[in-house]
């Protein structure tokens, strides 16, 4: 028990950082009058989009109640607290980004070195905001509940808060984006994040809603899914153990947490080398403290050593993913530079080459996964819990990760700022910056794949478990069966179909306010009126949450039917099915995003050719990758972990069929 206690404590302890954090930042000084007007409509448009969003996610969580309420009171609560804390933590660290951002731009004109020290330390706070919450919803509910299927709600509350906060935030930010950048640059030929374009502020404040809250509620229920299901398994392999079974993953989480605040506050005081040298050498050191931290949580509950070799896999498996990201997303690698190459014979070439690139790019990532796996199945002589362990050490390094990758939208705010405000003297350096901070969320967006996938793999284990699905009924040429794992593989397409779509339908929509604008308001261009930021704000908001409700309804319906017609085996063969499309869709999505925006990006940097048909063949190939990396590949992530969880939330259920 103590050990359980001391790892709520250390969640109690990431929140009382996550004050410190939030107030030294926000005692800085905001910038002159122009910054902190232009930091403002940012702000502004934020509050005005979450408050909307996370009343139209309340609605849907509350009507999910009625038929929750037939497992039980304790499944429904603990749906609404998971759902609330996933909200809770992405909230805290989007409404520091908000402050963040034009204190950074500020910070950048005496230092680029402070400019990168205070962007992390907004970072920071949802980074620990997400593990924190996270380590303190579970444990709380286990020790009031002492039976992990009761808390099972938890993980699908804060699964579908996720996928919401997700698609809502994705589907705002890239339609804000291709507005402007189709209509800005292209058509009228203003560069980006100029105060003349009426999307600009959508645009900026898309990157927070997408990859700050977004992003942030899906690590949140990651890591809570991965909880979760070690404690279920943990009971059900380990039982012997007692309670120590349960301790070990919320204390391996407790080592994750303090290895992240190390991590973290080296970000802060480290000076004198490049940024991108500093982030890997604080990656380092947060995965050195997370290793030393598993192998003392290992001997004091597992005490199997066996374990600990399994979660150092997963852990190193989830950071050699950054070898693929900087393979293929590299902005000065050789796969960006080719596709950049390629855009000089125009938009259709430059979008096949991107596309032939991105899908090859989920070969090497799976392959680290894969192996992982195999290896803690094999050195644990062939025990689930070893593939269990693997999957919890991929779970260590996500407050850190997360808190990298909130540094790239306080960055590219921080960048927009100076350059809406005429700040030269900090553009320059925060180039740089936005540079990384680019990378770092290229390189969350391929981490949530990896992990998310070992989870979904652990999810439908804890599943099989719990419905005894050891073997399929008449075998796995039952054509049920195959109907219903060929189901299961068709339904991300139909899921990613539906994301895709409705980013496009809210793009064109902008597309065409951002034209009206310039069109009755010809003084816009000319500098002399200010364009109607709100209206763009608003516009894709609305049609952001409306489209947002259709996926979501496909992750818990498909399973629910599934389910209850066609039994428990059918719906483990639709699972795996959808596990294996998902994860190829998703890393195909991340990466190939990820390279035509770079592609653009090198084009914009290296070649000096905006305004030619070389860059606008860029720009069209980063709207086309735009909606792939920020809205259909994040999701997909949601979307495999959210139907499994659905599936071990009505096994109970399936077992009295």
């Amino acid at each position: 028990m103590i050990l359980i206690f001391t790892a709520l404590a250390v969640g109690s302890f990431a929140m009382v950082i996550v004050g410190y954090l939030a107030w030294s930042i926000c005692r800085r000084e905001p910038g002159n009058p122009c910054m902190v007007e232009v930091a403002g409509y940012i702000k502004e448009g934020t509050k005005a989009f979450i408050k909307r969003q996370y009343g139209t996610i309340a609605i849907f969580i509350t009507l999910m109640l009625i038929p929750l309420s037939f497992f039980g009171w304790i499944v429904a609560v603990s749906f609404v607290f998971g759902a609330t804390l996933s909200l809770l933590a992405a909230f805290i660290g989007l409404r520091v980004a908000v402050e963040a951002n034009v204190r950074t731009a500020v910070a950048a004109e005496s230092s680029p070195a402070e400019a990168f020290a205070l962007a992390f330390s907004g970072g920071g706070v949802m980074g620990l905001s997400v593990v924190g919450l996270s380590l303190l919803g579970v444990g709380t509910l286990y020790l009031l509940c002492r039976n992990p299927t009761l808390i099972v709600g938890f993980g699908f509350g804060a699964s579908l808060a996720a996928l919401f906060a997700q698609l809502g935030g994705g589907i705002f930010t890239k339609a804000a984006d291709i507005g402007a950048d189709l209509v800005g640059k292209i058509e009228q030929r203003i560069p980006e994040d100029d105060p003349r374009n009426p999307a600009v502020i959508a645009d900026l404040v898309g990157d927070n809603v997408g990859d700050c809250a977004g992003r942030g509620s899906d690590l949140f229920e990651s890591i809570s899914d991965d909880y979760i299901t070690a404690i279920i398994l943990g009971t059900l392999l380990l039982g012997h153990l007692g309670i120590k079974a349960a301790a070990f993953p919320l204390l391996l989480g407790a080592t994750g947490i303090l290895a992240t605040i190390v991590g973290v506050f080296f970000m802060r005081t480290w000076r004198g080398t490049k940024p991108i040298i500093t982030f890997n050498l604080g990656l380092l050191i947060t995965a050195l403290c997370c290793a030393f931290g598993a192998l003392i949580s290992c001997l004091l509950t597992i005490g199997d050593i066996r374990v600990f070799y399994a979660v150092t896999l997963g852990l190193v498996s989830s950071l050699a993913v950054g070898v693929a990201v900087q393979y293929y997303t590299g902005i000065n690698g050789w796969v960006v530079g080719k596709v950049a190459e390629s855009s000089e014979r125009g938009a259709a070439i430059n979008i096949l080459t991107g596309l032939s690139y991105a899908f090859q790019s989920p070969f090497m990532p799976i392959l680290f996964i894969l192996g992982a796996i195999i290896f803690a199945y094999l050195i644990t002589g062939g025990s689930l819990y070893g593939v269990l362990g693997a999957n919890l050490g991929t779970d260590l390094a996500i407050g850190f990760i997360m808190s990298s990758d909130t540094f790239g939208p306080i960055c590219d705010n921080a960048l927009g700022i100076a350059k809406m405000s005429k700040n030269e003297s900090s553009s320059e350096s925060l180039e740089g910056l936005d540079s990384l901070g680019n990378t770092t969320k290229a390189y969350t967006k391929a981490f949530a794949t990896a992990s998310g996938t070992v989870s979904s793999i652990v999810i439908f284990a804890t599943y099989g478990e719990m419905v005894k699905l050891y073997q399929v009924s008449q075998g796995v040429l039952n054509p049920i069966f195959m109907a219903s794992l060929l189901l299961g593989a068709t339904l991300p397409f139909v899921f990613s179909s539906l994301a895709i779509g409705a980013a496009a339908k809210t793009a064109y929509q902008m597309v065409d306010e951002v034209r009206r604008q310039f069109k009755e308001y010809p003084n816009i261009i000319e500098g002399k009126v200010k364009p109607n930021y709100a209206r763009c704000v608003d516009m894709a908001t609305k049609h952001a949450l409306k489209r947002m409700m259709m996926p979501g309804f496909l992750a818990v319906a498909s399973p629910v039917i599934v389910g209850l017609v066609l039994g428990k085996h059918a719906l483990g063969a639709m699972l795996l099915g959808g596990l294996a499309t998902s994860v190829l869709l998703s890393s195909t999505f991340t990466f190939g995003g990820g390279i035509l925006d770079n592609a653009k990006k090198h084009v914009e940097r290296k070649f000096w050719m905006r305004g030619t048909q070389a860059h606008e063949a860029a720009v069209v190939g980063d709207t086309v990758g735009d909606p792939l990396k920020d809205v259909a590949g994040p999701s997909l992530n949601i979307f495999m972990k959210l139907t499994n969880m659905t599936a071990l939330l009505i096994a109970p259920l399936l077992l009295m069929i």
